[in-house]
């Protein structure tokens, strides 16, 4: 592959240019992909001092070279910002616009993104619910789903598209809506495809314990899920219940099942990190382009340590190219 993949560095004050980096030293020969890094200049600078990559000035497009850099802010940020600069936060809502831009005009194949801190951007003054939220707003759809990937050790895979995803756990049975679960579940089916996965089976996750118990511990399975569920079968999509969440990760872990749909945050993401908590990926679904992320924070008690493990910032780099392959 020869393309295009667009990374914005996240908040400067974490991880991000310190994973990035280390995951494109790692990942470079693995083909002639040319990636297009969108931050601070100087701070990428600085986190390169000790991987000594070629870091090479953009526009480049029609030049020699692998990795670019971007910063579309007129101003250089300053050295040594304090944790959840207020200055970096609103930076990387910048470089994270310039990417989304970049994929809608087509510059570019996909766009990986470094983590952000949600507390951070809102102490800065910016509204901000996450980057799902943001990318989808800025391509003009709602009709987006966040989906996890991970795998064990023994390449066991997990695939979890969230029914609902950044909410007080109080507000879930309110949200949740019916078509918004046939969404869920109609992306996750459409996920597995865009994977080149020989099937695309789907288990849907009950709200309650037991799934209800048959209206006994609550009747969001009869009333919204198990509707939304039949009304996706009536659609051709190969899709099955609800189920316990405890025993229906248990089937998908053995392969029984392709993709999960949870209905909430945690319920999704507990199991994945168990088993793929170094590699696992956020993948927006629905959106215009392709976005992939590391399923991970700032860490900002580790940033400028030069201990930060790469893995899923490369398995999110290996996705958006793997996708992007499929796509092209």
């Amino acid at each position: 592959m020869t393309g295009w993949i667009a990374i914005s560095i996240g908040d400067v004050t974490g991880i991000g240019p310190e994973v990035t980096l280390k995951a494109l030293a790692a990942e470079l020969d693995a083909d002639g992909t040319r990636y297009l890094l969108i931050g601070d200049e100087g701070c990428l600078r600085n986190a390169n001092a000790r991987l000594g990559l070629e870091l090479l000035p953009f526009p480049g497009r029609g030049r020699g070279g692998r990795i670019f850099v971007h910063d579309p802010a007129p101003t250089r940020l300053p050295a040594n910002l304090p944790a959840g600069s207020a200055a970096a936060a609103r930076a990387c809502l910048s470089w994270l616009t310039d990417g989304a831009k970049r994929c809608l005009q087509g510059e570019v194949d996909a766009l990986v993104t470094a983590p952000v801190n949600k507390e951070a951007i809102l102490r800065s003054g910016q509204p901000f619910v996450g980057q799902t939220e943001f990318l989808s707003e800025l391509a003009g759809t709602s009709r987006t789903i966040m989906m996890l990937l991970g795998a064990d050790d023994r390449d066991r895979w997990l695939r979890v598209a969230l029914a609902t995803t950044h909410l007080p756990l109080q507000q879930v049975p309110a949200r949740l809506t019916q078509s918004g679960i046939e969404l869920a579940i109609e992306r996750a089916a459409q996920a597995c495809l865009d994977l080149g996965l020989p099937r695309a089976r789907v288990g849907v996750c009950g709200l309650n314990p037991h799934a209800g118990e048959g209206g006994e511990l609550g009747t969001e399975e009869q009333t919204t899920i198990g509707p939304a569920v039949e009304s996706a079968r009536r659609k051709k999509l190969d899709v099955a219940g609800p189920f316990a969440a405890d025993a229906l990760f248990y089937h998908a872990l053995r392969g029984e099942y392709d993709a999960v749909v949870a209905m909430y945050h945690d319920q999704g993401l507990v199991p994945l990190k168990m088993i793929g908590f170094d590699t696992g990926v956020n993948w927006t679904l629905g959106l215009p382009f392709i976005r992939t992320s590391p399923d991970h924070g700032t860490a900002y008690d580790i940033a400028g340590k030069g201990t930060a493990n790469p893995s899923s910032m490369r398995s999110a780099i290996r996705l958006a190219k793997r996708l992007a392959r499929r796509r092209s």
